[in-house]
């Protein structure tokens, strides 16, 4: 197998995965400030950050949200990698 047959199979993989995840997640950070009770939502919007209040019962949810935007990150950044390597390829056999 060439190794542009490889790179294809982890780019259809890695695509797979993300649109997996693309259906529940939240760019942000879910915290208890140490002053205050309850959970915010900390988030970049337009270039300021903002926080927004999280009631108790959507903590678990909003949390498990918050890291797969993080896992959707790293899957972005290795397909990134890949359609790289891809392109790199390609560009040898012209």
């Amino acid at each position: 197998m060439q190794q542009i047959d490889i790179h294809k199979k982890q780019q259809a993989q890695l695509i797979d995965d993300i649109q997996d995840m693309l259906d529940s997640f939240i760019i942000g950070s879910i915290a208890s400030p140490p002053s205050l009770a309850g959970y915010n939502l900390t988030t970049k919007v337009e270039g300021k950050t903002k926080t927004f209040y999280v009631r108790k019962n959507l903590v678990p949810k909003a949390t498990e949200m918050s890291r797969r935007y993080k896992q959707l990150w790293l899957l972005l950044q290795a397909l990134s990698k890949v359609n790289w390597e891809i392109l790199n390829l390609e560009n040898k056999g012209t």
